[in-house]
């Protein structure tokens, strides 16, 4: 067969057939009477081969060795090319991620766009400090993409640059709750709770949803922190989970204070007493944990507490019955 009939039969020109030639890669087998090539069924499987080969990201060079080496193993080859294309699929997603996040923030000219780039850049910075001051100057003259802020604040270590980026969150818009809300989906235990002191960091009622939305979440310090920002915020949907981080000790010292600003409600201080006085009740209450909800008592006003810490003062517990009873003299005092 001549190279122009297996151009046309293969759909490699005729060009790429002499190139491969040139390279080794494919030899006719043989030539007519007046020179010309001639391939026959094994040179026709082989650019076939070849072409295979391309197909799946492979170059001239390394398409000959495959061919022409015996040894040659095609899994490590595979698992070379799986390796290269996951980097290259890395990369070029960066790549897209980087331009969506300047073409967000909306850049006039080149020099708008300049700056983004810069900051976005000192964002991922392995200095802290660079860190810190990208954060504090972001939207001053070239709004940074809020999408850019949540990811750095989920993957800040250091207390000082997080607090600036949940400073430039605070101001960036309305779009950090959602993305922050997602984040606690997270299977990583840190990124969690990063989202979660963010959202207690940010104004609106968007965060306020998803600090609610924490309240039902399986990782505790997820609920825990959802619900002492919610209590700070005076929101009663707070007050169970609180109570359970008092008879649990998780927290237990924050939670009780949080409890005694939302019990500033006569109405709100009964529900929040009678809750603590079920969980006196529970069996699974030992001495530490009735120790704690008797403490937490203190700073609850109204009827309901005032005649659960008198009975308190009987109690077979001597701590928790000395505790008590500290605690109705203070009430009592003048």
């Amino acid at each position: 067969m001549l190279i122009g009939e297996v151009a046309r039969r293969s759909g490699v020109s005729a060009r790429m057939l002499r190139h491969y030639e040139s390279l080794g890669l494919v030899r006719p087998s043989g030539r007519t009477g007046s020179g010309y090539r001639e391939y026959r069924d094994e040179d026709i499987r082989r650019i076939f081969h070849v072409e295979s080969l391309r197909s799946l990201g492979l170059s001239l060079r390394e398409i000959g060795r495959a061919l022409d080496d015996p040894g040659f193993t095609p899994a490590q080859l595979v698992g070379d090319l799986i390796d290269q294309t996951r980097a290259r699929i890395a990369a070029e997603t960066e790549l897209l991620t980087r331009l969506r996040r300047i073409d967000a923030a909306g850049p006039a000219d080149w020099d708008d766009a300049l700056k983004v780039v810069a900051l976005l850049q000192a964002l991922g910075s392995a200095s802290k400090d660079a860190r810190q001051r990208a954060a504090l100057s972001s939207g001053d003259e070239v709004p940074v993409p809020v999408e850019a802020l949540v990811e750095a604040v989920l993957n800040e270590p250091e207390p000082n640059v997080a607090g600036a980026l949940r400073w430039a969150l605070a101001r960036s818009g309305d779009g950090g709750p959602g993305l922050l809300a997602r984040a606690l989906g997270s299977p990583s235990a840190a990124v969690r709770e990063r989202a979660v002191r963010t959202l207690a960091a940010l104004p609106g009622d968007g965060a306020v949803a998803a600090l609610r939305d924490a309240l039902a979440h399986r990782d505790p310090v997820v609920r825990a922190q959802g619900a002492l920002a919610l209590g700070a915020r005076g929101e009663p949907d707070a007050i169970p989970e609180l109570v359970a981080m008092v008879l649990d000790g998780r927290n237990d010292t924050d939670a009780a204070d949080a409890l005694g600003v939302l019990a500033a409600d006569a109405a709100t201080a009964d529900a929040i007493a009678a809750r603590l006085v079920d969980g006196l009740a529970r069996p699974s209450a030992g001495p530490a944990a009735r120790g704690r909800l008797t403490q937490a008592l203190a700073d609850v006003p109204g009827p309901v507490a005032s005649r659960a810490l008198a009975d308190l003062a009987h109690d077979e517990d001597r701590a928790v019955s000395l505790t008590a009873l500290y605690l109705r003299r203070l009430r009592d005092a003048p």
